[in-house]
């Protein structure tokens, strides 16, 4: 029998990831305060600081789910060093996009696994993103165009949508960007005999 799979995220875009590919789970967002626990860490770079939030999404649910196996992942942007988070509001997104207008930003995406609270496996895949160059009446009428749906990632903008006019190169793997290093999460289920293969 295969084992219980829950995914530590309210994340519709993982949530749509792991069904496409297949995958038998339950939903169980954690409760925990990820800026908090960011605000403990220091000064730690942007994938370990997803690598950690994935960690505590996962323990947090896992606490609640005994003998399952959960996912735990986080997704963080940084330009230049500097993590940014989900803009709060549609100015904030213009400005979001201007910071990011004509230049390379990293998206660092964490996926944990933790059974009975023992976290089992880590990974982290980055990828790298450059904007085109934005003109600002552009960046206006984009997200006029795609509303509220700015606010539901870090850099303001679905690669999966019309965010894709915004780039001018990405490196990197789709799912990665997307939040959910997909390959190497199924191989490492695959090999933990949590779905069938």
């Amino acid at each position: 029998m295969l084992q219980r799979l829950v995914l530590a995220s309210a994340s519709p875009f993982r949530k749509a990831l792991l069904e496409n590919a297949g995958l038998s789970f339950d939903i169980e967002p954690a409760e925990i305060d990820e800026r908090i626990i960011e605000l403990s860490l220091g000064g730690l770079a942007a994938e370990d600081v997803a690598s950690v939030l994935a960690e505590a999404k996962a323990q947090d649910v896992s606490g609640r789910n005994p003998a399952a196996l959960v996912i735990g992942s986080d997704q963080t942007l940084s330009l230049q060093g500097e993590i940014l988070h989900k803009p709060a509001s549609m100015d904030e997104a213009r400005r979001r996009l201007l910071a990011l207008s004509g230049r390379t930003h990293e998206l660092n995406s964490a996926i944990v696994l933790v059974r009975d609270g023992e976290t089992i496996w880590r990974y982290v895949s980055v990828a790298h993103m450059t904007m085109r160059n934005l003109d600002p009446g552009f960046i206006g009428r984009h997200l006029s165009n795609v509303g509220d749906r700015a606010l539901s990632s870090v850099g303001a903008y679905q690669l999966e949508g019309e965010g894709i006019q915004l780039f001018d190169r990405v490196e990197g793997d789709y799912f990665t960007i997307i939040g959910l290093p997909l390959l190497p999460l199924l191989a490492k289920l695959r090999e933990l005999g949590a779905i069938d293969g």
